[in-house]
């Protein structure tokens, strides 16, 4: 299914230029709707967190290894956390772009459900379906509050990585590197507050796929 969604997304794209109604249009022509969208895009972001945390968790044992390298091997460490903080960036930089995917499908997919709660006649069933919108936008906030957090926690960390990778650069000497030692156990800190971040958000998005799948199926 996630490999379906993908390929008419590009198609999509490439023959509507963004249009947002021909868009989901055209994905529902192949069965594939807003909930379909939505778990998609939850299970994309959750890979998106669970590769970040992979990164940040290579990068610290980067940083880690700075501590204790010779001085006359000072430029290719730095080449080598330089490198370490371009990956974790890029990573970072697509956990953004997936939590907001995921924040687009689901607002769209709320905005129609409210809006057909209006052509449901029978006051019983338009009641009935009012309480599943509401219990599925608690659910949901949960979920994209947990997601953000978890981006926000990455920002302080690869804030440090940078300043670092900068100070390694204008001070390729034996002192930088006697200096770095005291900042280790900080980012540490910061990267274990992180990949905890990260995994609380990565198990909300499961749990919200399970409910999705579970009352669609």
């Amino acid at each position: 299914m996630r490999m379906l969604i993908r390929f008419v997304a590009v198609l999509a794209l490439f023959a509507l230029g963004g249009c947002e109604t021909a868009y989901y249009g055209a994905w529902e022509q192949f069965g594939i709707y807003k909930r379909d969208l939505l778990v998609a895009r939850v299970e994309d972001a959750a890979e998106a967190q669970e590769d970040a945390k992979a990164e940040f968790q290579d990068a610290l044992e980067q940083f880690a290894s700075v501590v204790t390298v010779e001085p006359s091997r000072l430029k290719q460490t730095y080449q080598t956390l330089s490198d370490a903080y371009d990956d974790v960036s890029a990573k970072a930089e697509k956990v953004t772009e997936r939590v907001d995917a995921v924040q687009n499908v689901s607002e769209d997919l709320f905005d129609e459900w409210r809006d057909e709660l209006e052509q449901i006649n029978s006051v019983e069933l338009r009641r009935v379906s009012q309480r599943q919108l509401k219990a599925s936008e608690r659910k949901y906030r949960t979920l994209i509050k947990a997601m953000r957090r978890a981006e926000m926690r990455m920002h302080p960390v690869l804030t440090a990585f940078n300043d670092h990778v900068l100070f390694l650069k204008h001070n390729l000497n034996a002192q930088a590197i006697a200096s770095l030692k005291g900042e280790l156990g900080s980012i540490e800190s910061n990267v274990s507050r992180l990949i905890k971040e990260m995994e609380a958000s990565i198990a909300q998005s499961q749990a919200f796929i399970q409910e999705m799948q579970f009352t669609t199926g």
